[in-house]
């Protein structure tokens, strides 16, 4: 009798180890299948990426190449690299005007971010601190800036311009691209200024701070990554905006790059190696802007988004 109860714990216990020796199989087995298909869904990110920069960096590399070719490689060798590399090329377009067009291109970018900066601040400041039904609507109307297309209100804003008498003048420029940036950064802003915690005003104003002490020093401090990306895509914007840079301003003198490359165009033969050298004279600011203010760019947009 002991025997056979002593087979039967033996047999329960074998059991019980089979048992768990499928269960930790299985889960084993259901791990590496895990891990497997993390490696696999992390490869094809991997590979999306690389697809994606390729696609991005291809044609500034080419660009770049180009921009070194005489005229007749450039028809004859596309896709290879110059035999004679010609850097004079960019001495070429500094010379032609490039130098010009990018001083007024720096003078117009920014006095754009100055007041876009100052302004839309200021705005935000106040749309964020108080309620009522007029800030309400100030909102709504912010709002409705965004959707205002450029090219629907082109003859408006000429007509306006030459009744002030700023039609080809640097102001021309300057007054419209910060209308137009502002409403965005109003937004982006004003949605930072909310995530402030409030007792920080509280204890500001009871030691005496005034309205303006609290947005100079507390808001606007605080906010240091939200105002990096206004000035980032404030000055994308107004360095390489063209249709309103083409209309509104005639003089060569007063060109910005983007229309002043035009002149750079000849009706029977255009040197595209000097154009080109431009072209990435005129990448070049921007490019390096947001290599050194990414990592602001990318953690203002999230905070002025998500905290919003």
């Amino acid at each position: 009798m002991t025997k056979t109860t002593e087979n039967i714990k033996s047999d329960v216990l074998t059991q019980d180890q089979k048992r768990t020796k499928e269960r930790s199989a299985k889960s084993v087995k259901a791990s590496r299948k895990t891990s497997l298909s993390t490696k696999v869904s992390k490869n094809m990110i991997l590979l999306g990426l690389l697809l994606f920069a390729f696609v991005i960096l291809y044609p500034l590399f080419w660009m770049v190449v180009s921009s070194l070719k005489s005229y007749d490689e450039i028809y004859n060798n596309v896709w290879g690299l110059p035999s004679v590399w010609h850097f004079e090329n960019y001495a070429t377009a500094w010379s032609m005007g490039i130098s010009g067009y990018f001083i007024n291109s720096l003078w117009v970018t920014l006095a754009t971010i100055f007041l876009v900066v100052i302004i839309g601040s200021m705005a935000a400041f106040t749309l964020s601190r108080y309620k009522s039904r007029w800030i309400d609507v100030a909102l709504i109307f912010t709002i409705g800036g965004i959707m205002m297309n450029p090219q629907v209100a082109l003859i408006p804003l000429f007509e306006m311009l030459t009744w002030m008498d700023l039609i080809n003048t640097h102001w021309a420029l300057i007054l419209t691209y910060v209308a137009y940036r502002l409403p965005l950064t109003i937004i982006l802003i004003r949605a930072f200024f909310l995530s402030i915690p409030r007792e920080l005003e509280e204890s500001a104003i009871i030691d005496g701070c005034s309205e303006f002490g609290i947005y100079a020093r507390i808001y606007l401090p605080l906010s240091v990554p939200i105002i990096v990306t206004t000035i980032v895509l404030t000055a994308y914007f107004a360095w390489n905006e063209f249709m309103f840079a083409t209309v509104f301003i005639d003089s060569d003198m007063l060109k910005t790059i983007p229309s002043g490359l035009m002149n750079f165009r000849d009706a029977l033969r255009t040197d595209w190696g000097v154009l080109l050298a431009g072209m990435v004279i005129a990448t070049i600011p921007m490019v390096v802007l947001l290599i050194f203010l990414q990592r602001y760019l990318v953690r203002g947009l999230s905070e002025g988004s998500v905290k919003g």
